[in-house]
């Protein structure tokens, strides 16, 4: 006899809401969110992850290996610079499950800010589950970095 056990909704969904505050203009901002997204991505041990992105509707994000050689991440689903760019797709998630990813910029206080939401539905892995946070934390981090590291550059 086979059993069968339904997963419920909670082990099947994820979510990943950070708020992220930045000293620099909204465009240098996104400007450092698309280039920390594609080819200044990095491990968080500084091992670089070769990503590139077509910044436009129904561009690639993907993990450039070479010689014809990758993994698809996901699909630019809107762009509308600088307030918005948002993914759909499997993300470094190899089996079935959909992602979305949103970067919502806005100014406020004399500083830019970053409301970043991954909502994922699937069989997510627990390694990619317990990683996630990390990995987007640390991206959110180097974003910020690179941004304010350009506004300062600009202003003198």
């Amino acid at each position: 006899m086979t059993t069968m056990t339904i997963p419920d909704i909670e082990s099947l969904s994820l979510k990943v809401s950070q708020e992220i505050r930045v000293k620099a203009p909204m465009d240098v901002t996104f400007e450092a969110l698309l280039e920390q997204l594609g080819p200044g991505n990095e491990h968080p041990d500084g091992t670089p992850m070769f990503m590139k992105i077509e910044p436009w509707p129904g561009g690639r994000w993907f993990r450039d290996l070479g010689d014809g050689n990758g993994h698809f991440w996901a699909t630019v689903q809107a762009i509308k610079r600088p307030t918005l760019l948002e993914f759909s797709g499997p993300l470094f998630m190899s089996y079935p499950v959909a992602n979305n990813v949103q970067y919502r910029l806005s100014e406020e206080g004399g500083e830019t800010v970053i409301r970043f939401c991954h909502a994922g539905f699937g069989l997510i892995q627990e390694d990619h589950r317990k990683g996630v946070v990390t990995g987007w934390t640390h991206i959110g981090e180097k974003i910020r970095e690179r941004a304010e590291r350009a506004a300062a550059k600009s202003a003198h």
